[in-house]
């Protein structure tokens, strides 16, 4: 793994694992942001797009049922700008399963060449954080589990102060036949690139 920061403002994470014989790779990054600032409170306020059509649904142990659903006309649809916390608390199973948004988003171009995945948008400072990726799904979680975590300058993070956009292959694919194949032989070499790009938006 190698991670870059360039003079455009981006931080670049390049993947690469090989094998001597068949096994499953899946990896990802598992950064938290909150573009309001350390220990700014939470990212409810951040406007999220996510350019994907469907989302995989979770059981209530949060695994992937192997379904793929369209977000159309459900509180996971992130195909506009929208905050954050608009619907995070509605009355919607998955939202009640992860206690928020804890769901893999199966991105519009399928995975392939480096393409933007999501942006986020954060008003108050006009932070802006763009994700861009080689992988086809990309996981939500806006940090509906942590605690009074004690943070950098004595800050406290607490529940929803920080979000992740995860670019990965679908979680637990190898147990889901109709998800893009996480198997790796040992004739193959694992690449990915994951890119958080950042700018302000005056």
């Amino acid at each position: 793994m190698n991670y870059l920061l360039t003079d455009g403002d981006e931080l670049r994470i390049d993947y690469k694992a090989e094998t001597d014989r068949e096994t499953i790779v899946n990896l990802t990054n598992h950064s938290y942001f909150n573009l309001a600032g350390t220990g700014a409170g939470d990212v409810l306020g951040h406007v999220l797009t996510v350019h994907a059509e469907k989302f995989t649904p979770v059981d209530a142990g949060l695994i992937p049922t192997g379904e793929l659903r369209r977000v159309e006309g459900t509180p996971m649809d992130f195909r506009k700008p929208t905050e954050i916390g608009a619907r995070i608390d509605d009355d919607y199973e998955q939202l009640l399963f992860g206690r928020g948004y804890d769901h893999n988003y199966a991105l519009d171009g399928g995975g392939g060449p480096l393409a933007l995945a999501a942006e986020v948008y954060e008003p108050a400072t006009g932070r802006v954080m763009r994700a861009h990726t080689t992988e086809p799904g990309v996981q939500l979680y806006t940090g509906n589990h942590l605690g009074n975590v004690l943070g950098k300058g004595g800050r406290v993070y607490g529940r929803r102060g920080g979000l992740c956009l995860e670019a990965q292959h679908f979680p637990d694919s190898p147990n889901k036949p109709s998800f893009p194949s996480t198997a790796l032989r040992a004739d193959e070499t694992y690449r990915q690139t994951t890119v958080y790009e950042f700018s302000v938006k005056h």
